[in-house]
């Protein structure tokens, strides 16, 4: 009995592999994804995704320190030891965030105060009052970034690390300090009350 001859099909007909969504986005239907391995950050090189995971990063340090009353030198020291695996451009802006909510802390938490109505700042979920500071530290480190893109960036993380019904809770008091702060809709300079550039 002769051997089956094995063909090869040619390069353009072979089916090309589509990045596959991670499995935190599907929500527990991670058993339909295909075997296929996932692209890692690093593989994908998308700025936005980069940006994203310093949020994700800068909402866990200030975390961190939140829960376990750490120092902020303390809470990077710590935080850093086990991730070597971050890129540099992720980190920085991780750090760089992490940096603006901790030394402006004091402003921060009273504009949550002050727009987060019926709300004590101690009362709310932990995730929620850091997704905050995180949001707010970003609208006052980077004035030139368009508060809707801070918005909805803090409100994808939130549906990741959040309570559902704290989405809109989130959304409110964002887009509140957003006005109050005079935070651009689109990329330029910030306009000062007066109408001048700031």
């Amino acid at each position: 009995m002769s051997p089956v001859k094995r063909t090869r099909l040619p390069d353009k007909a072979a089916p090309k592999r589509q990045n596959q969504p991670s499995p935190t986005s599907l929500h527990g239907s991670a058993a339909k994804l295909a075997p296929a391995p996932l692209p890692t950050v690093q593989e994908t090189k998308r700025p936005a995704g980069s940006r994203r995971k310093s949020r994700e990063l800068t909402l866990q340090m200030l975390y961190q320190a939140d829960m376990a009353k750490q120092a902020p030198d303390q809470v990077e020291k710590l935080f850093w030891a086990t991730r070597d695996d971050v890129d540099n451009t992720t980190r920085g802006f991780a750090q760089d965030l992490f940096r603006v909510a901790t030394a402006r802390a004091e402003t921060i938490d009273s504009l949550i105060v002050q727009h987060a109505k019926n709300w004590r700042l101690e009362r709310m979920p932990a995730v929620d009052r850091n997704l905050l500071r995180m949001a707010i530290a970003e609208m006052l480190g980077y004035p030139r970034t368009p508060g809707p893109i801070v918005i909805n960036e803090a409100i994808e993380i939130a549906r990741r690390y959040a309570a559902p019904e704290s989405v809109h809770f989130l959304n409110g008091v964002l887009d509140a300090v957003g006005q109050s702060l005079n935070v651009p809709a689109v990329n330029g300079p910030r306009k000062s009350s007066e109408g001048s550039e700031a």
